[in-house]
């Protein structure tokens, strides 16, 4: 979908305002900190380099976007304190590793505590439910505009309480966004979801949320669709984390899980315009097995079978 001018300002000056805001917000939290002999510049340096990672000064200038010149000031100054050390680095010549010197850490240590007890009080009068959804709210803000593919491991597990909304939400969205799916789509994935969650528990049906660095980045459900059938449902991975082998994780659990569970047979149901998703199950060994047209969501679409005979290891 296009976006209009309209829409392009109407982001821009949402941005602005937050930006404003944020400005704002971080002034009131640097105000709660005691004086120090240090610069609001000199202690990210001083953090950067506390992390543990022996770094050069082009590295700090890039992640920290320093002029090279003001920063090499600093980092003088930092030397003829006894702060930080250098040493060559093995594999550029031209380069050396920065540390703290134990006094640096003893420098630091003070200042990162009252850094961190600011913004435990800036976070006290929001509920734990509410910290939470800012720090997820944080990660995507920091996803998106870093324009970096997650690199986290992922991790499998039950949905928890919220996230059955959250695949309703996503899934409707993105659908939407795509292929204009529209309400009766959203509305079948709600019943879809409505109908395992009040049967959550049942033995022979599962659910995963895929978990990449605290956030949801996808889900599927195994679902009965007869005694020695199973379905695959609500199949879905984010867009900024495809091509990462996630797909195919949550595949082969469905398959995992089947198999278990005493099931014959696997399928999973598609669309002949979901491409991705259909060079997914041909690669975890599904094979398509036949299609039809049928009137779905309110629109005409070409539905496909995709089937995976499966070695039940319970009866």
């Amino acid at each position: 979908m296009q976006s209009t001018d309209e829409d392009a300002l109407r982001r821009a000056e949402a941005v602005r305002q937050f930006n404003r805001f944020y400005l704002k917000h971080l002034g009131a939290l640097h105000a709660r900190l005691p004086r120090s002999e240090f610069s609001l510049t000199e202690i990210r340096i001083l953090y950067e380099l506390s992390r543990g990672h022996a770094q050069t000064a082009a590295a700090l200038a890039r992640d920290l976007s320093l002029d090279t010149g003001y920063l090499s000031r600093i980092l003088a100054g930092f030397e003829k304190r006894n702060l930080i050390s250098r040493r060559p680095s093995a594999t550029d010549a031209r380069q050396s590793l920065l540390a703290l010197t134990d006094d640096g850490h003893a420098h630091f240590a003070p200042l990162d505590a009252a850094v961190i007890g600011s913004v435990h009080a800036s976070l006290a009068p929001l509920a734990p439910t509410e910290q939470e959804e800012l720090v997820a709210a944080m990660r995507i803000v920091e996803r998106l505009l870093r324009r970096r593919k997650a690199e986290g491991n992922v991790a499998l597990r039950a949905p928890r309480a919220g996230e059955y909304g959250w695949l309703v939400y996503r899934q409707a969205q993105w659908f939407a966004n795509e292929y204009g799916w529209g309400p009766h789509f959203e509305a079948a994935l709600a019943e879809s979801v409505a109908v395992f969650a009040q049967k959550q528990g049942a033995a022979r049906e599962t659910g995963w949320i895929a978990e990449q660095d605290g956030n949801a980045v996808g889900s599927a459900f195994v679902v009965a669709a007869g005694h020695s059938v199973a379905r695959v449902r609500l199949l879905f991975v984010e867009p900024y984390v495809r091509r990462l082998g996630i797909g195919s994780q949550l595949l082969d659990e469905c398959v995992r899980f089947a198999e278990r569970a005493g099931y014959e047979m696997l399928d999973l149901t598609l669309t002949d315009s979901l491409g991705d998703a259909k060079r997914l199950a041909g690669r975890r060994g599904f094979r398509y097995e036949h299609s039809a047209r049928e009137e779905r969501f309110g629109r005409e679409l070409i539905v496909e079978r995709w089937v995976r005979e499966l070695t039940p290891t319970q009866h």
